[in-house]
């Protein structure tokens, strides 16, 4: 037999031989689907953005109802007319700094693109918690029964408070977003180090807007579109100053917040931050 025939035999040969040779190979496990039963069915990454969402969104929820109460800080100081330099803004200002820390955990371990959803799923679940508040509002109320709020004490809690809840919204939409940006950004250009300095500086940049954008909203736009009186545009200016000056505190005061939340996930989820160059 010619070489080349001889050849192409033993190749025929080899090639007989490789679906014996596949064969011997196990088939990819089918795509895997978790069982809500199981106590265990959610990898450690799952059961972390869902922990980290679920407080997003409760602190938003809550932000919004606590705020139709107001407090002020007499600090002593004065303006240059002898206005008193007073700390005054709503309650709502305790849970809602805790949604940027959150945000920026999310960032730090999933991503812009898990973090931006997050922000629109809290934004979400706020929109239907007005809308439920307002119909809740269109019922009739049955008075006199011990425990429960009368028409009056309902309205001044969940019907005052409309205009400042859409402001706000509006505001944590826009803050949260930008916040992420400036949180990934700094990652990158630090090379993932200086984590106080993309947590911090990412939370007192957004929350100056969020503070700019809230107050203008709620003491001049909406009132303007409104045909209601405005207030004073310097009055927005202070009013906005002095609720970023508390934001700023307590920006500063949650810093530890992101080492012990990167400490608690290394330690119970067992994840690493996602590297700079994919922030």
């Amino acid at each position: 037999m010619p070489s080349h025939l001889l050849q192409f035999a033993r190749l025929g040969g080899e090639v007989s031989k490789l679906p014996v040779r596949l064969g011997t190979i196990p088939p990819p496990d089918p795509t895997p689907t978790l069982d809500p039963t199981q106590p265990h069915a959610l990898s450690p990454a799952q059961k972390l953005y869902l922990w980290l969402s679920a407080v997003n969104v409760t602190a938003l929820l809550l932000a919004n109802i606590l705020g139709v109460k107001l407090f002020s800080f007499g600090t002593g100081w004065h303006y240059s007319d002898g206005t008193p330099f007073n700390i005054e803004h709503t309650v709502g200002m305790l849970p809602f700094p805790i949604t940027f820390l959150i945000t920026d955990l999310l960032t730090e371990y999933f991503g812009k693109k898990a973090a931006r959803h997050t922000t629109y799923v809290a934004f979400a679940m706020a929109v239907l918690a007005f809308i439920l508040i307002s119909v809740g509002r269109k019922f009739p109320i049955l008075e006199g029964i011990p425990g429960t709020a009368n028409d009056a004490a309902f309205e001044n809690i969940f019907g005052s408070a409309t205009l400042m809840y859409i402001a706000s919204l509006v505001a944590f939409l826009f803050g949260s977003l930008l916040d992420i940006v400036i949180f990934s950004a700094f990652k990158r250009m630090t090379g993932g180090k200086m984590v106080w300095l993309r947590a911090t500086g990412s939370t007192i940049i957004s929350q100056m807007f969020d503070s700019l954008l809230v107050t203008w909203l709620f003491f001049w736009a909406f009132p303007k579109l409104l045909g209601q009186p405005a207030a004073d545009i310097h009055f927005v200016m202070r009013t906005a100053f002095t609720g970023y000056i508390l934001k700023f505190i307590i920006a500063v005061a949650l810093t530890p917040g992101i080492y012990i939340g990167r400490w608690a996930i290394a330690e119970w989820f067992g994840l690493r931050p996602v590297p700079a160059n994919e922030a």
